[in-house]
């Protein structure tokens, strides 16, 4: 998605209320929580994400299959695409994500698939985010995916671009951001890179990552062209710090232009979570740059599922865009039988 997409002054407002109210947070003390893991400071934001829309649900609605990690963009005639990663529970943890699937939708909320790509016919033995977008400058669409490649570390692929998302090719994946070589038995690296969130601003492709440097932690790359991508500051070195709430893992989920600077949506867990691996809640930061974060959620989350299982109060992978008046976000939710669906959630002014 690119810059050019969005027009700031008609929902700068919405925005500005999830900033302030974060903003306020961490200026003030210890608050009595008004539900488990978000404070009452908050205010009212997290009332705000009560109502919402199911946009997809899992294949089977069975503990552990699930519909998720959604990217969305909107193209010059008003059409919604979006591109979510399906997961079956017959597979083992970590490669549980079997498909790619395509949607198109007129109105941004019922959708229906176009394409699916396989991890069989890429081949790659499992998925998990992936990221849709549009060339500012082609028109044409690009689709970027992640997985382990051929057998080794996990790494972000790209397809080949399309006139329409119904025609990516799945043979035509290649790795475009790999894990690199260790250049002694001492020296420390990142040992693969997945969950790609990709954002075109002041002339450039910026992607944000997960990578594991013995967790889960949140790094920068940037592209002139969207195919040979350079870390931004040291390889190793993330752009957000295991600390507070998100001691555990720290990643990226979305990026929202602000005119001045940008909302960073980020998401993590906590180590005294239960089972912290896949119990992740979502917070908010701000940057002027895109690679200097200031956290603005930093003692405890701001969203978590208000439909939880008994153990998991996942809300994850989101990502956040306007449309007209209003601020539309999607959202991988944990439901109450261990299954999570997409959900749309729309920020009025």
């Amino acid at each position: 998605m690119t810059v050019r997409l969005f027009s700031p002054s008609r929902w700068v407002p919405a925005v500005f209320l999830l900033f302030s109210a974060a903003l306020l947070c961490c200026a003030q003390g210890s608050a009595p929580e008004a539900v488990a893991g978000v404070p009452a400071r908050f205010g009212l934001v997290p009332e705000k994400f009560k109502n919402y829309a199911v946009v997809l649900e899992p294949d089977k609605n069975e503990p552990e299959w699930w519909a998720g990690a959604p990217s969305v963009v909107r193209d010059a005639r008003g059409t919604f695409w979006m591109a979510c990663r399906m997961r079956t529970a017959d597979a083992p943890l970590g490669l549980r994500g079997c498909e790619i699937r395509i949607l198109r939708s007129e109105d941004g909320i019922h959708f229906r698939k176009v394409h699916g790509i396989l991890r069989e016919q890429v081949p790659i033995p499992g998925f998990e985010r992936p990221a849709l977008l549009i060339d500012p400058k082609t028109g044409r669409f690009k689709l970027y995916g992640c997985g382990p490649w051929k057998g080794g570390a996990w790494s972000i692929i790209k397809f080949d671009d399309a006139d329409e998302p119904a025609r990516f090719v799945p043979a035509s994946a290649r790795p475009v951001i790999q894990a690199a070589a260790k250049s002694g038995p001492r020296d420390e690296v990142v040992a693969g890179y997945k969950d790609p969130f990709i954002i075109h601003a002041d002339g450039a492709w910026h992607c944000f990552v997960i990578g594991t440097l013995r967790s889960e932690r949140l790094f920068h790359f940037q592209s002139n062209d969207g195919e040979r991508w350079e870390p931004v500051g040291h390889r190793n070195q993330s752009i957000m710090d295991l600390s507070g709430w998100h001691n555990f893992f720290v990643r990226p989920a979305s990026v929202v232009p602000l005119g001045a600077g940008y909302l960073f949506v980020y998401e993590g867990s906590n180590a005294g979570w239960h089972d912290p691996v896949y119990n992740i809640a979502t917070g908010l930061g701000f940057t002027f740059d895109l690679h200097h974060v200031i956290d603005l959620t930093p003692d405890s989350p701001l969203l978590i599922s208000t439909t939880p299982s008994e153990l998991f109060h996942t809300w994850r992978y989101s990502h956040w865009m306007a449309v007209g008046e209003e601020l539309w976000v999607y959202a991988e939710v944990a439901r109450p039988n261990r299954t999570n669906e997409i959900r749309l959630f729309r920020l009025r002014r």
